[in-house]
């Protein structure tokens, strides 16, 4: 016979037995709810991601589109020369002393790419969000009132939009001056057309819709409906234009450099650098890193463009 202590033992030690299994199954079950979840967050994150970045080349334009957004924030602070400093040799190549080489005043090729891109890229953002909004605000009135209102608006824009865009451009610029404040200027004069009539016509097929004569009926006022029941709606294509437009809003701004109605000397700004290598042909690197600079601005914006075109569009399946 067992006595009442090794009784007590044996049932413990059972217990512990049945428990240890359940104890291991929920130890294990642990990482896997927690795998399970991190990799249903993960495809919640990849589906939020619109279908055109999810593809490599979308995938490296939206990566250089940021290393050159992260570039206009901190690009002076790590250039490793001054920009505007001439103390290295005149037309230095590539090499270990300058990275991208020297220009023609000993200035470190590099240091004036790092600190032109807050010049080209801030100033091309700038120059299309004026344009976003002085075009939609501009094709809002005119799709919402029509009349006279939208007759009027819309045969001015007809009018600028009559001119080429580079040419109305440049003479503007040159009639206001040389510097880059008249160049955005010039630049936004030609740049504003095309939202106007996109967004004019979104409003005219939406403001005969039952949800905005409804508005209307309740009293609701022209702004509220403008501003509630309408703009919303106008948000999609006008983002995908301004996307599509900072390319085109860089080209612009660096032609207009280019052509010496934009930056002035010593201002670090990728047109006037591809506009100074002009006279030194032979030195190619002159022109080469600049050009590079722009093109993958252009090309990294208009991927991404296409990316939220994708995304916004409900015909596009979503994967």
């Amino acid at each position: 016979m067992t006595n009442p202590g090794q009784a007590k033992a044996q049932a413990k030690a059972q217990t512990k037995a049945q428990q240890c299994p359940q104890a291991q199954a929920q130890e294990s079950a642990q990482p896997r709810a927690q795998m399970a979840n991190r990799r249903s967050l993960t495809r919640r994150i990849w589906r939020l991601i619109p279908p055109g970045l999810r593809q490599p080349l979308g995938i490296v334009a939206a990566l250089i589109a940021l290393t050159w957004l992260v570039i206009c924030l901190v690009g002076p602070s790590i250039a490793p020369y001054d920009p505007l400093a001439q103390d290295l040799p005149r037309f230095t190549p590539p090499g270990s002393v300058a990275w991208l080489g020297t220009d023609e005043l000993g200035r470190d090729l590099l240091s004036r790419i790092l600190a032109g891109a807050r010049v080209t890229i801030g100033l091309s953002l700038l120059l299309v969000c004026l344009s976003m909004l002085i075009g939609s605000l501009l094709g809002l009135l005119a799709g919402f009132f029509g009349r006279w209102v939208g007759e009027t608006i819309m045969r001015f824009t007809d009018l600028v939009l009559a001119f080429p865009t580079v040419i109305l451009a440049m003479v503007t610029a040159a009639a206001l001056g040389a510097s880059l404040f008249n160049a955005v200027l010039a630049a936004l004069v030609v740049s504003w057309p095309p939202y106007a009539r996109v967004v004019r016509s979104i409003v005219m097929g939406l403001r005969e819709n039952e949800f905005v004569a409804s508005g209307r009926l309740l009293g609701f006022s022209s702004v509220r409906s403008m501003r509630v029941d309408i703009l919303p709606n106008t948000v999609g294509p006008v983002l995908v234009m301004a996307s599509l437009d900072i390319g085109t809003a860089a080209l612009l701004l660096s032609g207009l450099s280019f052509l010496g109605l934009g930056a002035k000397p010593p201002t670090p700004e990728w047109g006037s650098m591809v506009s100074s290598a002009v006279a030194h042909f032979d030195k190619w690197w002159l022109g080469v890193f600049p050009g590079l600079a722009i093109l993958t601005v252009v090309i990294a914006f208009n991927f991404i463009g296409d990316a939220l075109r994708d995304a916004l569009d409900p015909g596009v399946e979503k994967s």
